[in-house]
């Protein structure tokens, strides 16, 4: 494993339908045609469909990994321009219910690991789920991804109280999706600060909007990541935005920068949960 920090995000949202994946790996593919060397894991165990989205028919995923028949750099397969993704399985419902055994063989795994990285996307499911609290919590920075439906709001709403009263996180960025203008995502921004403001002591940064955009349907249609797609389309001109303000991020210190230290975290968590 090489020594330099190692970015890991974790992409969740509250609610499902507010097109989560589809920024997970939008996100993924830009930073990596800016030259970054990238990982997008799918963190939704049992639901998988990062690979769908891409149009990969992957022979193994996590589950392999966790039965001890495969590696994780067994399972790695390569994405859209020199993308590399950790597939998960779909259909698997012991995958949601991991033994401490199993977490150990993760940490083990991803300790061996020898690939060179410089950002790690976590895809996390939908929800509060306990699996999704502990990938959250695992990772460096939290981007929460939302759209202006009341459902969304809330769930978001429920996701940020959930981390911050009960497990200590302070620091989320919200990314507002679907959005028909800049002023619309940041009122929508402005309506879930408003209300953490009042109830929680978080720090929420806005980290843009990505427009409704016709061509995003398309480029899901495809199988294929809209900034590769259309990268002059309004999407993709978004998704570069967010990118490079990401880039911009302070890199993580010392060992949290590893990958070794945030699946030590995961686990961590969900042991003693």
């Amino acid at each position: 494993m090489s020594q330099q920090p190692v970015r890991v995000i974790a992409v969740a949202s509250g609610k499902g339908g507010v097109g989560k994946t589809n920024v997970s790996v939008n996100l993924s593919v830009r930073m990596a045609q800016q030259g970054k060397r990238v990982l997008l894991m799918d963190a939704d165990l049992g639901l998988a469909n990062v690979d769908l989205m891409l149009g990969l028919k992957p022979q193994f995923n996590l589950s392999h990994v966790f039965s001890g028949e495969k590696g994780l750099e067994d399972i790695i397969v390569d994405g859209p321009e020199g993308l590399k993704i950790i597939p998960a399985s779909s259909g698997v419902s012991r995958m949601a219910d991991l033994s401490p055994a199993e977490h150990a063989g993760l940490i083990q795994a991803f300790s061996e690991l020898r690939l060179p990285l410089d950002v790690l996307v976590v895809d996390t499911a939908a929800g509060v789920s306990d699996s999704v609290v502990s990938f959250v919590k695992a990772a460096q920075e939290a981007i929460v991804v939302v759209c202006d439906e009341p459902a969304s709001i809330t769930d978001a709403y429920a996701l940020i109280k959930v981390l911050n009263t009960e497990h200590g996180m302070q620091r989320f960025h919200i990314l507002a999706n679907m959005a028909h203008s800049r002023e619309e995502g940041q009122q929508l921004y402005r309506k879930i600060a408003g209300v953490c403001d009042r109830f929680l002591d978080v720090t929420l940064g806005f980290l843009g909007m990505i427009p409704f955009d016709p061509r995003l349907k398309q480029a899901v249609q495809k199988q294929q990541p809209v900034v590769q797609a259309w990268p002059g389309s309004d999407a993709a001109r978004a998704f570069d935005e967010v990118a490079r303000r990401i880039d911009r991020w302070p890199l993580p210190r010392g060992p949290q920068g590893h990958l070794e230290f945030f699946v030590e975290r995961l686990i961590e968590y969900q042991t003693t949960a």
